[in-house]
């Protein structure tokens, strides 16, 4: 058997006051039931720890002996009781998370600042990648939670909206695309060289479907793993980028011209991505509370924010 922490508590209390009184006391206990633990601790020890007259009770030489092993058992269990409080109420942890470029380089910045400054004792570590890899971060437990999209289902992950970024078309001012309407269709991209994302991006992914769907075929000019890269081609005269709208902030977009495509399965849902077999810790559902209160402060220019009380779970489909 195994010494139980009420049992410990007993004997502390009776080797700091030598008194089994003031030891019930200050345990808020009858002094019989403080009895009843010294012995039941004894009998488990099988060893006697304090010796007992009607005047006089002092620790055996057992007893002293194991007081500073107990003590030492209290203070970590006091240790773990702090820790655990300090956790639930955020006040100390790590929070990992993976995210889409475009995500880290706007809301994420402005929430870990204002984060940091009511929880200044919580790290919280970013790794900006592709909507692929966030995925396989989640449900390896390398990260807490992704910000990302989810172009298949999965049932290992849930994902909750979060943002919806607009898909458009970035070219150097005085390109002919200037002509065409404010908000773009699929087909007035069509003529022209296009800049697209690697292939296992998100946006690559959805233009790919949105094409499929226009049963259109495009001259891809180049292709780029940055956001920042693919303005730069532009700049240079290599094509139209078809990018997020969240480029302008990811990317340098300065001098550039840009219009959403109007197209609503190219508009990219992003999502707070979960293990579905996973509870997450306090202070990252503190950390997900501070991210939904930032995008819902950010003016709507680059995306629009889903407001808490319109949250729902989508299934990744992109229709």
């Amino acid at each position: 058997m195994v010494p139980s922490f009420r049992q410990i508590q007993a004997f502390l209390a009776v080797a700091t006051h030598l008194k089994f009184t003031r030891a019930a006391e200050e345990l808020h206990i009858s002094q019989p039931a403080l009895t009843v633990q010294i012995n039941q601790l004894e009998t488990t020890l099988s060893i006697k720890l304090f010796n007992r007259t009607k005047r006089r009770v002092s620790l055996t030489a057992a007893g002293q002996d194991l007081l500073p092993l107990f003590e030492r058992i209290s203070a970590d269990i006091d240790n773990v009781m702090t820790a655990s409080s300090d956790i639930y109420q955020a006040r100390r942890g790590v929070v990992r998370i993976a995210t889409l470029p475009s995500v880290a380089s706007r809301v994420l910045p402005i929430t870990l600042a204002s984060f940091r400054e009511t929880h200044p004792n919580i790290r919280v570590r970013i790794r900006d990648v592709v909507a692929e890899k966030i995925i396989e971060m989640v449900k390896s437990e390398e990260v807490d939670f992704g910000i990302g999209t989810r172009l298949t289902p999965d049932k290992e992950i849930k994902v909750e909206n979060f943002l919806t970024d607009y898909i458009c078309a970035f070219y150097q001012r005085g390109h002919p695309i200037e002509e065409a309407p404010k908000v773009l269709k699929m087909t007035d991209c069509v003529p022209y060289p296009l800049i697209l994302t690697q292939q296992n991006s998100s946006v690559r992914v959805l233009f790919e479907r949105a094409m499929a769907r226009e049963g259109a075929e495009v001259e891809i000019a180049a292709e780029a793993n940055y956001m920042s890269t693919a303005l730069g081609m532009v700049r240079a005269g290599l094509g139209v980028a078809i990018l997020p709208m969240s480029a302008i902030d990811a990317g340098n977009a300065l001098g550039l011209g840009y219009r959403q495509i109007d197209a609503p399965w190219l508009n990219r849902r992003v999502g707070l991505i979960r293990k579905a077999s996973r509870t997450l810790s306090p202070v990252a559902e503190h950390f997900i509370k501070a991210l939904h209160d930032v995008a819902e402060s950010l003016p709507n220019t680059t995306f629009r924010t889903t407001k808490r009380s319109e949250l729902s779970l989508f299934d990744g489909k992109t229709t």
